[in-house]
């Protein structure tokens, strides 16, 4: 009876191991990274059931950020399939936020990943070497990013690809059809004039409304952008100036002065020189402001925070003077996820950072980021049912004739911050255009 007993023992010890031998396979790439459920091996790497990896990732999806419920369900989706867990550190994104990354790179307290800009800002990381190219991911791992078209990948300045890149974005009009009309004014079409706006504004303001919701604080640099274009065309938009005297510099100036010209007509805020933006974006969202010029990203914090109300919110154009069209807008794909080297070079967390990317930047995952973004995937995003905002982004994109990025991304944040800091000295007569423009480019 003993030798019958020691006899199963040793046959269930054979067939447990046969199955455990049979869970130890590999698992290939993520090919065209279209699952969102589930973060497999890359380049054939071992699947079996590593200790849980612990990585450090960095954000813009902050707390505010209309995509942070996107982000925080993306993220849990990683940690449930993978068993590792991300230790967050994701902040809203502006100027503080920008130099807080690269400050943190310059003492070694960089993430693992980063989600960050891809021009300009991204220099100072490149150059000291802290993030890898995909290239050289590609290298161990084969399908590393071949979910999306190599052709929208950003090219530094050393000619190589870091980011695998998000959705990407438009900037353009909001407008608030209830004030519209109580103010007997029409919702903008794709022909809408400077002067057109100039006299829709007064009788917006006539009313008891404000016209602009802006910050010029916070957040100028939208109505710069398109001041710029609105003083040169699509082409020239990413010339920059030598001084204030050249082309470029005219151009700058005499969009500075444009924004001037709006202030001293009494169309900002009364605050707009000490408001916030999301003050200044909800004088917009609460029915007191007619037109808000902001990125692809507000849709989602407009769906978020007023969904009773989305039919009175529309996206129109920005009006036009000069060659550009109220049919061209500021876009492109200026986000993406970086590997930091210190991650590459843990072989604890090499794996787990390709892995996370790979998930973050999945099919299915960045369909849950898009409504109408642009993104680089080959397949293109599958976002589910618009909401009538939504619509309404869909439709103005359709008519959009031609797109450029933003010449603030081509230039320095300390270029940027003394550019938009100096906005309010211009508006208030503190300080010329074109001095304003010769301190910023003296930093570029």
């Amino acid at each position: 009876m003993k030798q019958k007993k020691v006899l199963a023992l040793l046959l269930a010890a054979v067939m447990l191991m046969g199955l455990l031998a049979g869970c130890g396979g590999t698992s290939g790439g993520s090919g065209s990274g279209s699952s969102g459920s589930s973060a497999p091996s890359s380049g054939g790497q071992d699947a079996g059931k590593p200790a849980a990896v612990e990585l450090n990732v960095v954000t813009s999806y902050g707390g505010d950020d209309g995509h942070r419920k996107d982000y925080e369900n993306a993220v849990k989706g990683y940690e449930e399939a993978t068993g590792n867990k991300i230790l967050d550190a994701s902040a809203t994104s502006n100027e503080e936020w920008k130099a807080k990354v690269l400050t943190d790179f310059e003492t070694g307290t960089e993430p693992d990943v980063l989600f960050f800009f891809t021009n300009a800002d991204a220099e100072p990381i490149v150059k000291a070497g802290k993030v890898v190219d995909i290239a050289s991911i590609r290298a161990e791992y084969p399908d590393y990013g071949s979910n999306m078209r190599d052709s929208m990948l950003a090219v530094a300045s050393d000619g190589k690809n870091y980011a695998v890149p998000s959705s990407g974005f438009w900037e353009n009009m909001f407008v608030n059809t209830k004030v519209l009309a109580d103010c007997g004014v029409a919702v903008p079409g794709p022909d809408y004039t400077w002067d057109q706006f100039l006299t829709d504004c007064q009788a917006i303001k006539d009313k008891g409304y404000t016209p602009i919701a802006c910050s010029l604080f916070e957040v100028p640099h939208y109505w710069f952008e398109f001041c710029v274009m609105n003083n040169g065309t699509l082409a020239n938009q990413l010339d920059l100036p030598a001084s204030a005297d050249d082309a470029a510099g005219q151009k700058w100036v005499a969009a500075l002065n444009d924004i001037k010209d709006l202030y001293e007509k009494g169309f900002f805020p009364a605050n707009t020189l000490t408001a916030t933006d999301a003050e200044t974006v909800q004088l917009f969202g609460d029915g007191e402001a007619a037109f808000l010029i902001d990125g692809s990203w507000k849709v989602t914090h407009f769906v978020d925070n007023y969904p009773e109300h989305l039919e009175e919110f529309a996206i129109s154009y920005v009006p036009a003077k000069g060659e550009r069209k109220a049919s061209e807008a500021i876009g492109g794909i200026s986000m993406g996820y970086f590997i930091t080297k210190k991650a590459w070079d843990d072989p604890a967390k090499r794996e787990a950072a390709v892995q996370f990317v790979e998930h973050m930047t999945s099919d299915e995952v960045m369909s849950t980021f898009v409504t109408t973004e642009v993104t680089a995937l080959k397949n293109g995003a599958s976002p589910s049912g618009l909401n009538a905002l939504q619509q309404s982004a869909a439709d103005a994109n359709a008519n959009i004739t031609g797109v450029v990025g933003a010449v603030q991304d081509t230039v320095s944040s300390e270029c940027k911050t003394d550019l938009f800091g100096n906005v309010q000295n211009v508006v208030t007569g503190a300080m010329t255009a074109e001095d304003a423009v010769n301190s910023a480019i003296a930093l570029n």
